[in-house]
C-alpha cells in the first residue's frame, strides 16, 4: 500500500509539473508571437507615422480666441493618457505611439508635432529605452546616456516651436511579471531614477517638471496597486490622479500667457 501511494504521489507530482510546463510554454509562445508582430511592425513603420494620418490632423492655425492646445507626446504611456475633458481654455490632442523609444519619438517629432501647433507639449517617454537593460546589461551606460540626450532634444525642439513643455518624469514601474523575472529587471528602476534626475535639471521658465512618482508611487517606489495595469502601464484611475496634478500646472501656464 505504501508503494502504491508513493507511485500515485509521484504520478500526481509529474502531472502537475507537466501541466505547469505546458502552461509556461503556452505563455512563452504567446509572448513570442506578440514580440514578432511588434518587431516586424516596427520594421515596416519604424517611426509609427501611420498612427496619426495627415487627414486626421487638426488645422495648424489655432483660433487665438479659442482654447490653447495641449498635446500629449511620447510612448504608450502618453498614448493611453486619457486627458481631462476639453473646455473653454484647453483642447487636448494625443500624439503618443505604443512601444516607442526616445529616439523614435525624437525622429517623428517633426512629422507629428508642428502640424498640430501645440501651445503646451506634455512629454512622457523613456521607459522603453530603459526596459531593454535586462537584455543589454553591458550597454547600460550608453542606453541611459542616449535616453537623456534624446529627451533633452525633444524639449529643445518643442521650445523651438514656441511650445511650453510639461516634461513628466518616467512613470514608476509595477512588479515584474513571472515571464520577465527570467531576466535581470532589477536594474531598470535604478535607471529610471537616474534619467528622472536628469529630467529634473531641464526645468526652466518654459519647461515645467511633473514629478509623476509623487502621484503614482507607493513607499517602495513602485506604482500603487490601485493604479497599476501591468509592469509598464497604469490604469484609468492612475491617469485620473495625474490629471488632478496636471490641471494646476496648466492653470499656472495659463496665468503666465
Amino acid at each position: 500500500m505504501k508503494l502504491r501511494r508513493m507511485l500515485l504521489f509521484l504520478v500526481g507530482l509529474l502531472s502537475v509539473a507537466l501541466a505547469a510546463s505546458v502552461l509556461f510554454n503556452i505563455i512563452l509562445i504567446r509572448q513570442s508571437r506578440q514580440y514578432q508582430r511588434f518587431f516586424n511592425g516596427t520594421r515596416l513603420s519604424p517611426l509609427g507615422l501611420a498612427a496619426y494620418p495627415t487627414a486626421a490632423t487638426p488645422t495648424a492655425e489655432a483660433d487665438e480666441a479659442g482654447p490653447q492646445r495641449v498635446v500629449f507626446f511620447g510612448d504608450s504611456r502618453a498614448a493611453q493618457w486619457v486627458p481631462p475633458a476639453d473646455n473653454a481654455q484647453w483642447q487636448f490632442i494625443n500624439r503618443g505611439v505604443n512601444g516607442q523609444t526616445s529616439v523614435q519619438a525624437l525622429l517623428r517629432f517633426d512629422y507629428h508635432i508642428p502640424p498640430v501647433a501645440p501651445d503646451v507639449l506634455v512629454v512622457q517617454v523613456g521607459v522603453n529605452d530603459l526596459s531593454t537593460l535586462s537584455i543589454f546589461p553591458h550597454d547600460r551606460a550608453t542606453i541611459i546616456a542616449e535616453c537623456k540626450t534624446n529627451i533633452t532634444q525633444i524639449v529643445a525642439k518643442a521650445r523651438a516651436q514656441g511650445a511650453t513643455v510639461i516634461l513628466t518624469t518616467i512613470f514608476p514601474l509595477g512588479p515584474a511579471p513571472l515571464e520577465q523575472r527570467l531576466f535581470a529587471t532589477v536594474d531598470v528602476p535604478a535607471a529610471v531614477t537616474e534619467v528622472n534626475q536628469h529630467i529634473a535639471t531641464l526645468r526652466d521658465e518654459h519647461v515645467f517638471i511633473f514629478d509623476t512618482a509623487a502621484v503614482l508611487a507607493d513607499t517602495t517606489g513602485r506604482v500603487r496597486p490601485e493604479y497599476q495595469d501591468d509592469f509598464l502601464h497604469i490604469n484609468a484611475d492612475g491617469y485620473t490622479a495625474l490629471n488632478g496634478e496636471l490641471l494646476p500646472i496648466l492653470a499656472e501656464i495659463g496665468m503666465e500667457t
